[in-house]
């Protein structure tokens, strides 16, 4: 019994660490987003877009913002690799939805996807904060429209934290509603019951 509290005691000293997903099908704007949040919180130069090749599998960044630690989990978005999303869910505290405004013609795919993610049991619980990405293309759809689009109203009935935000990657004066969203998405995952089962479960784990 003492392990079960020390264990407890021990973990919720140290730092808070946030597991977040981001998820979206591909060429959304997902690995670029990792690398403005690296670049953004960590003192670390990201990669230029231009450098920026498709996702296959896995890349992971880590920021530390305040006093929380956050590890993101960029996925691969092709058809093929979507599959392996809901391996990720089970320890996911939220989950990041980058969708590209600026291609309607691919807004269907992204929205059947994400409708997947939102119905997935592993998720429960889980915010979701929805990126609408590249605005400054002339194409670019608002974030009310996309909201609209996907029928959003809906699954805000479900959802207790979840937000919608506009971004460009490509301007970096919208840096700063990068960090907005950050902001929101650690506020709404300190306040998320989703957190403490997770924590629940960690301290479980130390016995």
């Amino acid at each position: 019994m003492f392990s079960l509290f020390y264990g407890l005691w021990k973990y919720m000293l140290s730092k808070m660490e946030f597991h977040v997903l981001i998820l979206g099908i591909d060429k959304a704007g997902k690995t670029t987003l990792l690398e403005k949040l690296k670049s953004q919180y960590s003192n670390v130069e990201g990669l230029p877009p231009d450098r920026i090749v498709p996702t296959v599998g896995l890349n992971i960044g880590r920021v530390e913002v305040s006093n929380t630690k956050l590890v993101f989990w960029d996925l691969g978005g092709q058809p093929g690799l979507r599959s392996i999303w809901e391996k990720y869910y089970e320890e996911a505290h939220a989950v990041i939805y980058v969708i590209d405004a600026a291609c309607p013609s691919r807004f269907e795919d992204s929205k059947s996807a994400l409708e997947k993610v939102l119905r997935h049991e592993d998720l429960q619980g889980a915010p979701l904060l929805i990126l609408a990405n590249k605005q400054d293309l002339e194409d670019a759809v608002s974030a009310d429209e996309l909201a609209q689009y996907l029928d959003l109203k809906n699954w805000m009935r479900e959802f207790i934290h979840f937000k919608l935000f506009q971004h460009s990657m490509g301007k970096q004066i919208l840096l700063l509603g990068i960090k907005e969203s950050v902001n929101w998405l650690v506020d709404a995952m300190e306040r998320s019951k989703r957190t403490d089962m997770l924590r629940v479960r960690a301290g479980s784990s130390v016995v």
